[in-house]
C-alpha cells in the first residue's frame, strides 16, 4: 500500500527542512511513501530552502504563484497524489511525524478514515500568552467538533486536527471548494456524508503562538468553519 504525505507550506523557512527531513526518514510498516510539498506563494526563503534540501530526494515539489490559502495547497497536492491513502502534515513542527505510522496502522479497509485527536488531554504550556491562545483555540475546536457531531451523527473530538488520513479514492471523487482553513470542516463534512467512519487516535502536539508564526485566527476562521459545517450539511 502507498501513503501520500502532503505538506502545504507558507512562509515556514525556519522549520520546513526539519519537517521534510523527519518525514523522509520516517519508516511506515506496510507502506511505501510519497511526499508532496506545495509552497503556497511563500514570500520568505521557504521555496529556496525546499529546492536546496530536496535536490537528491524523490520528492514532488509544486509552487503556487501567489498565496491562495491552505485549502488550495492541500487540493493541489491531492490532485497530484498517487497513493492509496493520503495524510496531511503541517510544516510548523506542531505535529510529531512519529504519530503517522501509528495512524496508518489503524487502517483495516479501503473505507477507513483516521484522525489524530489532540483533545484527549491538555498539553504543558509554559508561556501565559501561548496558554491563552491555546485555550481559546481549544474550546473553539471543542465547540466546532460538537457541532460536527450533532449535524452529522458521529462523535468527533477534534474536527480541526491537521492529521487526517483518508482513502484517496474517496477524496478524489469529491468536489472540494474551500481555499483556506475552511478545508478542515469541508472535508470532514463530506467524508461523513459519504457514510465513512472516522476513527480517532490520540496524538501529541507542541502548540505554537502567533509570535512563532501561527496563522489560524480563532474568531475569523472559527466563524468560517461553523458556517462551512452548516452549509455542507445541506448542500454538496
Amino acid at each position: 500500500m502507498k501513503l501520500s504525505i502532503i505538506i502545504p507550506v507558507f512562509n515556514e523557512e525556519k522549520t520546513i527542512t526539519k519537517v521534510i527531513d523527519r518525514v523522509s526518514d520516517l519508516k511506515i510498516p506496510g507502506a511505501t511513501k510519497e511526499i508532496i510539498i506545495v509552497d503556497d506563494g511563500s514570500t520568505d526563503g521557504t521555496s529556496s530552502a525546499i529546492e536546496n534540501f530536496i535536490k537528491d530526494k524523490n520528492i514532488k515539489f509544486i509552487k503556487h504563484g501567489k498565496n491562495m490559502g491552505k485549502g488550495s495547497a492541500v487540493r493541489t497536492a491531492i490532485d497530484s497524489a498517487t497513493g492509496d491513502y493520503i495524510i496531511i502534515q503541517d510544516a510548523d513542527l506542531e505535529y510529531d511525524v512519529n504519530d503517522i505510522p501509528r495512524l496508518f496502522s489503524k487502517v483495516k479497509n479501503e473505507k477507513d478514515v483516521i484522525y489524530g485527536t489532540r483533545l484527549n488531554r491538555m498539553p504543558n504550556l509554559k508561556k501565559e500568552e501561548k496558554r491563552f491562545q491555546f485555550l481559546t483555540h481549544y474550546f473553539g475546536n471543542r465547540f466546532l467538533s460538537l457541532v460536527t457531531s450533532v449535524l452529522y451523527g458521529q462523535w468527533i473530538t477534534d474536527m480541526e486536527t491537521c492529521y487526517k488520513l483518508f482513502p484517496s479514492s474517496e477524496v478524489k471523487r469529491m468536489t472540494l471548494r474551500s481555499r483556506r482553513f475552511d478545508f478542515e470542516p469541508e472535508i470532514t463534512s463530506k467524508l461523513l456524508k459519504r457514510g465513512l467512519k472516522i476513527h480517532e487516535i490520540p496524538i501529541s502536539t507542541t502548540p505554537r503562538g502567533y509570535e512563532e508564526g501561527k496563522k489560524l485566527n480563532t474568531i475569523r476562521d472559527g466563524t468560517m468553519a461553523l458556517w462551512t459545517l452548516i452549509k455542507y450539511r445541506f448542500m454538496d
